[in-house]
């Protein structure tokens, strides 16, 4: 599923980019889409879990590369709520948001706030669960903002959850 999203999702980065990794769990792909970002990107992985997030920037600082781009805030692990996003600390208007967005967990829906924060032209890579079954979707962000989803394939996903409460 990693080489489709990544495949998915490359025509829109390049060096510079923005990418928010939703349900960033092990930091695999946070740090793929990293690379893929290449140099002055940005890659935002989000858990609501803090065991996910720390295994996930514990992972990527294992490495030489990954401990680099942790330090120089190309790659930065958080904690909250993915299906809210995470605003903090991009720009607005046609030139802010994300240049793509991926979503490691299936979600009942594709939620409003992701969709606002991808940048025109932007695509979201989403697992949705509807009717008992789960689909890959590509959300495009077209120049003008206007919106197009498209059902690629059935996949099997973990849910996209709330965080555990104390």
């Amino acid at each position: 599923m990693h080489a489709a999203a990544a495949e998915s999702l490359a025509p829109f980065l390049k060096p510079g980019s923005r990418a928010l990794d939703v349900g960033s769990g092990s930091g695999y792909f946070t740090h793929v889409l990293a690379e893929m970002c290449g140099p002055g990107g940005r890659v935002v992985g989000i858990e609501h879990i803090e065991a996910l997030r720390e295994l996930g920037e514990g992972n990527v600082r294992r490495g030489r590369r990954g401990k680099e781009m942790l330090e120089a805030g190309e790659i930065k692990f958080v904690m909250g709520d993915g299906r809210k996003g995470w605003p903090d600390g991009l720009a607005t208007g046609k030139d802010g948001g994300y240049d793509c967005i991926h979503v490691g967990a299936a979600a009942k829906g594709i939620h409003p706030p992701l969709i606002e924060q991808l940048k025109a032209p932007g695509r979201m890579f989403i697992p949705v669960e509807e009717d008992f079954m789960q689909h890959i979707y590509v959300v495009d962000k077209k120049e003008d903002g206007s919106v197009e989803k498209r059902k690629l394939f059935g996949v099997q996903y973990v849910p996209l959850t709330d965080a555990p409460t104390a």
